[in-house]
C-alpha cells in the first residue's frame, strides 16, 4: 500500500509480529507434502469457526442446537397462525354453548378440542386473510434462507471437526474440558507443520485474536471514541443510552459485511477508503447508503415488530409466571458490554468478568431503593397478601371456589403483585457501603469514569451505572421499540456522522503483515494510542484525537498479556509493562516500609462475602478492606498521603500475589522482563497444555487445574485494574493541585506586580517552574527561599529537582508528562517528552507513519 498517498500505511516496525527478516515471507511447500490445512484463504472465518465450535462444546452440541433453532422458528410461526385462524374463542370463553348429549337437561362439559375449528374451515380462514398470507410467505422465504445457511454451516463445521481431530489431536468428547488458551496454543504450534498462514512462518496469539475480533475491535473503538450515536438527551428522561441488537446489526451491516460496505472482504478495507483525497465524496456515498438502509428498516418495521412481540411473548411469559420478580432483575446492557470490553477480548472472557461483577453490581443498585417507594410497597403487599390469603384458604376448604369466574385470574394477579412489591422492600439486616461496592465492581469490570470515585452514594452515579447495568424489563422494552427507533437513529443521527466515520476508518486502520487491515487501537500500542494520565506519559506520541479514553489501551494491554502469557509484546509494550512492574515494586516497598498491613476486620468480612470462596477473590476483598481502613485512618492526613496509601496497598498485594513468582525473577532477556509481572502467566507458561503438567492426569483433573490458573489470572488482572486506577486517580489529583497552585501563584504575582512594580524589578525572583499558560516574563535569579520552595514543589508534584538549574532562564521550561516541570537540557525521568497537542481544528491528524 506504499503507493497510496494517504494516512493509511502498510504496517512495519513495532507492529510487525514476524521475526526479523520474515516480514515479507511467503512460505512455499512442495505439492506432495502439503497438508489439508495448508494456506487457508479466509483465516478470519476459519479461526472464528474454530472458536465457535469450542464455545458450543463440539460438533454434536452445535448441530442439535442449530436444528432446534430451525424448529423453534417453525413452531412460533405455525402456532401463531393456529391461534389466529383455527380457534373459536366464543366456545373457549363460554360465550357459545356446546351440547354433546341428546338431552338438554344433561350438564354441559366443554373440552379443549371443542374450541378447535375443523381443518377445512381453518384453511379457508387462512386463505381469506391476505395480511396473514403475506407474513407466511415472508416467513417461509426467511426459513428457507436459514435452512440453506444451516446446511452450508454444517459442511463448514464438519471441516472444523476434522481439523480438531486430525490437526489439533483433540477428540470431540474431550473438547469441553479444554480451555481456549490450550486450543489456541496448539493452533500456534501446528503453524510450523501445516503452514495455515503462508505469509508468516510463525503465528502469534495476537494474530488469532485479530482475525476473530477484527470487526468487534472496531466497534469497541468507535464506542470508546463516542463516534456511534447511542447516547441521547431526551425531554423528561434526561441522558439516556439506546443500543439494541437490531441497531448493532445495522451498524455492522453498514460498516463491515453488507452490500456496499467499507470492507472489500473480511480482512481488507476498500482501496478508496484508504485515501484522504476523496473523503467528502465517500462521505456523501456513505450517507446515501445509510439513508436507504434506514428506509428499508422503516418498511420492514411492521414485520420485525410482530416477530419481536411474538418471540418476547413466547420466551418470557412462562418465566414471568414462574418467577414474577425476574423482570425486576438486572442484566448488563449491550452498551455496557461494548463500553467495558477490552481490545482483543473474546466473548467468553468478557462474560466471565461481567458474571463475577454481577452480584456486587446488584447489591450496589439495591442501595438506592427509595424510602417512599418502600413504604408504598409494604402497604400494597399487605393489602394484596390479605386478599390472596383469604382466596387460598377458601380454595383449600373447597376447590370449587376456583370454578367461580375470575377467581383464578385474581389469585394470579395478586401473587404477581405481592412478588413485585417484595422486590422493592430491602433486607433490613443488610448494611451497604456504596464506595466499597463500587471498588469491588471496578475490580471485575476494569472501567469506570473518574467522577464516579468518591461519589458512589450519589443518585447521579447510580443513574449512569444503570446505563451499563439495566433492568431486564428495560432490556426487553428497548428490544421491542428497536424496530421503530432504529430507522430514526440511522437517518437522523448516524447519517450526519458519515464524514467522521470515513476519517475514523482511514486514520485508525493499519495493515498488519499476515493479518490484513485491522483497527490500530487493537495493536494496544501505547506509543500511538496511549494516554499520559494512564502511565503512558513520556512513552506516547498520541494527540487527544488519537488517545484511547478511560485507559483502554493500557488496560487492554495488561489484560491480553496476562491472559496470554506466551505472547511476546513489541518493544514499546514491553517497556510499558516493565515500567508498571517497577512502579509495583517501588510502591510495595513503600507499603512495607510504612508497615501497611492488610487488616482483618468486619469490613473485610462483609466485602469478602461479595466474592466467591476462592483464595484469589478473597485477596481482592482484603485489598479493598485494607484500602478502606487506611483511607479512614488517613482522613486526618494529607490528601496525597491517602492516594499513596491506596496505591501502595494494591501494589503490595500484587507483589505478594503469586506463590511461584519468586522463582521467576531472573533478569537478562527482554522476554523475561516483560513476563515477570505476570504471576499466573508464569505459572501457565510451563507448557502448551496445562493438563500435561502431571503425567496420567484425567480430563477432569486437567480442567480443574486450568480453571484454577484462569481464576488466578483473572484475579491478577483485577488487582492490576485497581492499581492502575489508583495511579490514574493520584495523577489526576496531583495535576489538579498543580494547576490550582499555578493559578494561585499567577494571581499573587499579578497583585504584587500591580502594587509594587519597582520592587519587583529589583528583587530576585523565584525559579519556580511555570506552565505554558503562565510563562515568566523575564529570567530571575534564585535565592535560598525560592530554592526551598522549588524543592518543596518538586517533592510534592513529582518533578525532578536539580539544584544546579536555578540560575538558568525560566522561560525555557519544558513540559514533563507526569506532572513535573524541568528546563531544556535537564535530565528528566522521561527522556522523550510528549509533544504539544494540536488544536481541535487540525483533526483528523496524520497518525500512521512508516
Amino acid at each position: 500500500m506504499a503507493h497510496f498517498d494517504t494516512e493509511y500505511q502498510r504496517l512495519e516496525g513495532s507492529y510487525n509480529d514476524s521475526p526479523p527478516g520474515e516480514e515479507d515471507l511467503m512460505v512455499h511447500v512442495a505439492e506432495g507434502s502439503k497438508s489439508p490445512w495448508h494456506h487457508i484463504e479466509n483465516l478470519d472465518l476459519f479461526f472464528s469457526r474454530v472458536y465457535n465450535l469450542h464455545q458450543k462444546n463440539g460438533f454434536t452440541c452445535m448441530l442439535i442446537s442449530e436444528i432446534f433453532e430451525l424448529m423453534q422458528f417453525i413452531f412460533v410461526v405455525a402456532f401463531t397462525t393456529f391461534l389466529v385462524s383455527c380457534v373459536d374463542y366464543d366456545i373457549l370463553f363460554a360465550n357459545k354453548l356446546v351440547n354433546h348429549s341428546q338431552h338438554s337437561s344433561d350438564p354441559v362439559k366443554v373440552t379443549l378440542p371443542d374450541a378447535f375449528l375443523p381443518p377445512n374451515e381453518c384453511s379457508a380462514r387462512i386463505q381469506t386473510n391476505g395480511f396473514l398470507l403475506s407474513i407466511l410467505v415472508i416467513a417461509g422465504v426467511f426459513w428457507i434462507h436459514r435452512l440453506i445457511k444451516f446446511i452450508y454451516n454444517i459442511c463448514c463445521y464438519w471441516e472444523i471437526h476434522s481439523f480438531y481431530i486430525s490437526a489439533l489431536k483433540i477428540p470431540m468428547s474431550n473438547l469441553p474440558y479444554y480451555t481456549w488458551q490450550e486450543v489456541q496454543a496448539r493452533i500456534v504450534q501446528i503453524q510450523k507443520e501445516h503452514q495455515i498462514c503462508i505469509h508468516k512462518k510463525e503465528l502469534t496469539e495476537l494474530d488469532v485474536y485479530h482475525r476473530i475480533l477484527r470487526f468487534k475491535n472496531y466497534m469497541v473503538a468507535m464506542v470508546n471514541k463516542s463516534l456511534l450515536p447511542v447516547r441521547f438527551h431526551l425531554p423528561l428522561l434526561g441522558d439516556t443510552v439506546f443500543f439494541t441488537r437490531g441497531l448493532k446489526y445495522n451498524f455492522e451491516l453498514i460498516f463491515f459485511w453488507g452490500p456496499g460496505s467499507l470492507f472489500e472482504n473480511e480482512w481488507s478495507l476498500k482501496a478508496e477508503y484508504k485515501r484522504g483525497s476523496n473523503r467528502l465524496e465517500l462521505a456523501d456515498k456513505l450517507g446515501t447508503r445509510i439513508l436507504w438502509i434506514g428506509i428499508a428498516n422503516f418498511l420492514l418495521c411492521p414485520l420485525i415488530l410482530i416477530w419481536q412481540i411474538l418471540y418476547a411473548f413466547f420466551s418470557y411469559t412462562e418465566i414471568l409466571k414462574r418467577e414474577p420478580g425476574s423482570l425486576g432483575a438486572r442484566c448488563w446492557s449491550l452498551y455496557g458490554r461494548c463500553y467495558l470490553r477490552h481490545f482483543n477480548e473474546l466473548d467468553h472472557e468478557l462474560q466471565s468478568r461481567l458474571s463475577k461483577g454481577y452480584k456486587p453490581a446488584s447489591k450496589y443498585m439495591n442501595c438506592f431503593i427509595s424510602p417512599l417507594l418502600t413504604i408504598v410497597a409494604k402497604n400494597v403487599a399487605f393489602f394484596a397478601g390479605s386478599i390472596l390469603a383469604v382466596l387460598i384458604a377458601l380454595t383449600i376448604y373447597d376447590e370449587d371456589v376456583l370454578a367461580v369466574e375470575h377467581v383464578l385470574t385474581t389469585v394470579t394477579i395478586l401473587g404477581v403483585g405481592v412478588t413485585v412489591c417484595r422486590s422493592f422492600i430491602p433486607d433490613q439486616h443488610l448494611v451497604f457501603c456504596p464506595e466499597q461496592l463500587l471498588r469491588v465492581i471496578l475490580a471485575h469490570i476494569h472501567y469506570m469514569p473518574d467522577h464516579w470515585q468518591g461519589n458512589a452514594h450519589r443518585y447521579e452515579t447510580r443513574d449512569e451505572f444503570a446505563q451499563l447495568f439495566q433492568y431486564k424489563a428495560v432490556f426487553i422494552l428497548e428490544e421491542l421499540l428497536s424496530p421503530i427507533v432504529t430507522p430514526l437513529i440511522l437517518i437522523f443521527c448516524l447519517r450526519p456522522k458519515a464524514l467522521e466515520i470515513i476519517d475514523f476508518f482511514r486514520n485508525f486502520t493499519v495493515e498488519v503483515v499476515g493479518v490484513g487491515d485491522t483497527c490500530s487501537f487493537a495493536q494496544m500500542d501505547v506509543r500511538q494510542h496511549g494516554h499520559p494520565a494512564w502511565m503512558s506519559a513520556g512513552k506516547t506520541e498520541a494527540s487527544i484525537y488519537q488517545q484511547a479514553e478511560d485507559g483502554k489501551t493500557e488496560l487492554s494491554l495488561m489484560h491480553f498479556a496476562i491472559t496470554n502469557p506466551h505472547w511476546q509484546p513489541p518493544r514499546e509494550s514491553t517497556a510499558f509493562i516493565g515500567l508498571l512492574k517497577e512502579r509495583v515494586h517501588r510502591d510495595s516497598s513503600l507499603a512495607l516500609a510504612q508497615q501497611a498491613v492488610l487488616p482483618d476486620n468486619t469490613l473485610f468480612t462483609s466485602i469478602q462475602s461479595l466474592q466467591s470462596e476462592s483464595e484469589p477473590h478473597s485477596l481482592i476483598a482484603n485489598v479493598i478492606a485494607g484500602s478502606s481502613a487506611l483511607g479512614y485512618q488517613a482522613v486526618r492526613d494529607a490528601q496525597t498521603s491517602r492516594h499513596l496509601s491506596a496505591v501502595s496497598e494494591v501494589a503490595s498485594a500484587l507483589r505478594s500475589f503469586s506463590p511461584l513468582q519468586s522463582t521467576h525473577t531472573a533478569h537478562g532477556s527482554s522476554h523475561a522482563e516483560g513476563s515477570q509481572l505476570r504471576g499466573p502467566g508464569t505459572m501457565m507458561g510451563s507448557g502448551a497444555d496445562a493438563r500435561t503438567a502431571s503425567s496420567g492426569s484425567s480430563a477432569w483433573e486437567g480442567q480443574l487445574q486450568s480453571l484454577i490458573l484462569s481464576e488466578y489470572a483473572s484475579t491478577e488482572m483485577s488487582l492490576h485494574a485497581l492499581y492502575m486506577h489508583e495511579l490514574h486517580k493520584q495523577h489526576a489529583q496531583l495535576d489538579l493541585e498543580r494547576h490550582l497552585w499555578h493559578r494561585q501563584e499567577s494571581d499573587e504575582s499579578g497583585e504584587s506586580a500591580q502594587d509594587e512594580p519597582e520592587v519587583q524589578r529589583s528583587t530576585p525572583g523565584s525559579a519556580i517552574p511555570r506552565s505554558a499558560s503562565y510563562p515568566l516574563a523575564s529570567p530571575r535569579q534564585a535565592g535560598d527561599e525560592t530554592a526551598a520552595l522549588q524543592a518543596g514543589f518538586q517533592r510534592r508534584y513529582g518533578g525532578v529537582s536539580d539544584p544546579g538549574i536555578v540560575n538558568r532562564a525560566p522561560s525555557h521550561f519544558a513540559r514533563l508528562p507526569l506532572g513535573g516541570w524541568a528546563e531544556d537540557g535537564q535530565t528528566a525521568r522521561h527522556p522523550e517528552p510528549v509533544p504539544e497537542e494540536p488544536s481541535e481544528d487540525d483533526l483528523p491528524p496524520q497518525i500512521h507513519k512508516v
